[in-house]
């Protein structure tokens, strides 16, 4: 089974600056000794301020395989062929699968045309590699009293809309690879509805990752 892997970015416009700028990958845990087959890659996202943020070509080089876990990015600088880190033979297990950004309903007016500009080249780096792209919309409840009361309505508020809408017209993403999401706060485990919203943007996520995979896998077997 091929192991699907997808990036994730934290585009929180409120972020602090002192974040690390670690490459991490993550697994989740299926049972005692084996792992669910994905692998999250969490990297910070862009800055408003230059400098600050994941250099853009770092991004493009870890859609492509070539950096690996635990390497930390520099802003000023991408990394180099010569880096211990640095993966020059890239499998399809290696490249990313499904470019996720995740993003806070209440901050999506407030992204600087900075931010958007250097989203939409990473956004069309992927599409020029084929890889499908995916923004998981968070904090729904604070942008909309109706779903803040009532989660299931979220799917038919007005103002959610608005918002995928506006976050689509933005960054290039169809409204309908736009999950929106409420975060976890004071919540005990286990809230049914907030649980659903995540699965569901997970099984989607998965679902593109899977499709990527058997194109690339079927483009490899044609050209043999």
């Amino acid at each position: 089974m091929q192991t699907k892997q997808w990036i994730y970015q934290d585009m929180d416009v409120w972020a602090h600056f002192d974040e690390t700028l670690l490459c991490k990958h993550f697994k989740l845990r299926k049972n005692a000794g084996s792992y669910f087959p994905f692998t999250f890659t969490d990297i910070r996202g862009m800055e408003q301020e230059e400098g600050n943020g994941v250099h853009p070509k770092d991004i493009s080089k870890i859609l492509l395989g070539h950096v690996q876990n635990g390497y930390i990015c520099n802003a000023e600088s991408p990394i180099s062929e010569g880096n211990p880190k640095y993966n020059e033979n890239p499998s399809l297990n290696d490249r990313i699968h499904c470019l996720v950004a995740v993003i806070p309903a209440n901050s999506i007016s407030l992204m600087e045309q900075t931010v958007i500009d250097q989203l939409r080249k990473v956004r069309h780096k992927a599409r020029d590699l084929g890889i499908p792209q995916v923004i998981i919309m968070t904090k729904v409840d604070e942008v909309c009293p109706l779903v803040q009361s009532n989660l299931e309505k979220v799917y038919t508020s007005k103002k959610i809309k608005k918002k995928m809408k506006e976050c689509s017209i933005k960054l290039g993403v169809p409204v309908n690879c736009i999950f929106p999401v409420k975060n976890y706060y004071d919540e005990g485990p286990g809230n049914t509805e907030m649980d659903i919203l995540i699965l569901k943007a997970l099984l989607n996520i998965v679902n593109f990752a899977s499709d990527y995979v058997q194109d690339q896998t079927d483009n490899e077997f044609m050209n043999e």
